[in-house]
C-alpha cells in the first residue's frame, strides 16, 4: 500500500530537509541586516554633524565600523559566489 508524502510546515522531504529556507533566504536576510547597519551609521553621522548632543561620537564610529565590516563580508560572499558560478559554467559536460 503506497504511503502519501507528508505535507505542511515542518514536513521532512525525501532528503531529510525540514525547512524550505535555504541559502537564498539567508543571503537576503544578511543583506537586509548590512543595509540596516549602513542606514543606522548614516543616520548617526547626520546627527553628529548637526551637533546633536544625545548622539556620541564613539557610538557613531562603532556603527560605521560595523557597517563597513558587514559590507566587506557581503562583498567577499558575492565574489566567492561569482567565482563558483564561473567555475561551474566552465566545467566540461
Amino acid at each position: 500500500m503506497p504511503v502519501a508524502p507528508a505535507t505542511g510546515p515542518g514536513a521532512a522531504s525525501a532528503t531529510g530537509a525540514v525547512s524550505q529556507s535555504g541559502f537564498g533566504d539567508a543571503l537576503r536576510t544578511a543583506l537586509r541586516e548590512v543595509s540596516a547597519a549602513q542606514n543606522r551609521a548614516s543616520a548617526l553621522q547626520n546627527e553628529v554633524q548637526k551637533g546633536n548632543r544625545n548622539v556620541s561620537l564613539e557610538e557613531t564610529m562603532v556603527a560605521m565600523q560595523k557597517a563597513q565590516i558587514g559590507f566587506q563580508a557581503a562583498l567577499h560572499v558575492r565574489n566567492r559566489m561569482m567565482q563558483a558560478y564561473t567555475d561551474v559554467m566552465n566545467m566540461q559536460v
